[in-house]
């Protein structure tokens, strides 16, 4: 099979680490439970709910998918490639359920084990009926008629961004409020120490006002808009990129406060500074769409740091701790790893791949053809 350029691996990796973090959370407590390494290698098998059962699956379905798909693109056979996924996710879950014999908070469990090997399984099973139904090289003619061939962690990007809304944030579209936990861990690490109080910490206001809001939820849904054009080059295809997206958006925080509020609450988080917030977003990204590539990375870094510094400003919210305590304490712990360093980290990954493309001499394009594509 011959071998491409694959976005898979960067996002198995990225998975792997989002998998270590929910499976380890909250990373305190360390202890070993016993000396006998027999017993700590022997999972238990303690009662399940349906819930753990199902989430323990679905979280395991993209891994074996996306390194099963790398594997293709790499160019091993189908089912070689379904091997080497099952055996990667068979022990990446082995691996995480011996390691929590040493949290106290979390419970090993053979069961758990059997049903992420399953949910592998079904998602390189996936990625094996795809490779012979002829779909991932459609995927791949489809992605080079409409991205640029460096789109690879671009692509990691703006997939990984829905899933970035699904954990609770102070502002609809507002990821990258970090600020404040990356101070405080500076400030627990530099404690008792003369440079305790050299630490900047992030200035909250009394509220923003609804024109800030709106303006920030605009950069919220124009922030992977910006991947989105620099990896592309034809203005119908941007303006195509941006409502898809935009859509994903909408969708990924309407689950997320279904999840949290329950169903009949799911548009909740439709305030009044919203809905113009997004109509902004959208009129903005119709005139970007006209721009070079190059021109867009330049905009994007300016944006993205005003959407960082905007969400770093609001202040607590008791409703927004009480969801944030309901993912940390109750049946989302399983999820809480997977989306909350996404939430927090993914604008800063952006503004790396921005600024990387910045610089980088192929970055500059000449101007976008005037026949749309």
């Amino acid at each position: 099979m011959e071998r491409y350029r694959s976005s898979a691996w960067p996002l198995a990796w990225i998975w792997i680490g989002l998998i270590a973090y929910a499976s380890l959370h909250p990373f305190s407590g360390w202890r070993s439970s016993t000396s006998d390494w027999l017993s700590l290698i022997r999972l238990p098998a303690p009662p399940s709910s349906r819930f753990d059962l199902w989430s323990n699956l679905a979280a395991y379905v993209p891994l074996g998918l996306l390194i099963a798909v790398g594997g293709l693109r790499n160019g091993d056979r189908l089912w070689p490639a379904w091997f080497k996924a099952l055996i990667a996710g068979c022990l990446l879950s082995l691996v995480m359920e011996w390691t929590q014999n040493f949290l106290p908070s979390r419970v090993p469990s053979r069961t758990d084990w059997a049903m992420n090997s399953l949910g592998t399984a079904l998602g390189a099973l996936l990625a094996v009926l795809l490779g012979r139904w002829g779909l991932l090289l459609r995927w791949q003619h489809l992605r080079d008629a409409w991205l640029l061939p460096h789109g690879t962690a671009g692509i990691a990007l703006v997939l990984s961004w829905p899933v970035a809304l699904l954990f609770p944030l102070p502002l609809p579209l507002g990821v990258g409020q970090a600020m404040g936990h990356l101070s405080n861990g500076v400030v627990d690490l530099l404690q008792d120490t003369r440079w305790s109080d050299w630490v900047p910490q992030p200035t909250a206001v009394d509220g923003l006002t609804p024109g800030t809001e709106m303006f920030t939820i605009a950069l919220g849904a124009l922030a992977p808009c910006f991947i989105a054009f620099e990896m592309s080059h034809r203005r119908l295809r941007r303006l195509i990129l941006m409502v898809g997206l935009v859509l994903a958006g909408i969708g990924a925080t309407t689950l997320s406060t279904a999840l949290n509020f329950g169903p009949d609450h799911a548009m909740a988080w439709v305030t009044a500074p919203v809905l113009p917030g997004l109509a902004l977003a959208l009129t903005v990204g119709t005139m970007l769409a006209w721009l070079p590539r190059r021109m867009i990375a330049a905009i994007g870094l300016i944006g993205l740091t005003m959407l960082i510094d905007g969400v770093n400003q609001i202040p607590d919210n008791p409703y927004f701790a009480s969801s944030l305590q309901g993912w940390e304490q109750g049946r989302f712990i399983r999820f809480h790893g997977l989306a909350e360093w996404l939430g927090w980290g993914w604008p800063f990954a952006a503004l790396l791949f921005l600024l990387t493309r910045l610089a980088s001499p192929s970055a500059g394009s000449p101007a976008v053809p005037r026949m749309p594509g």
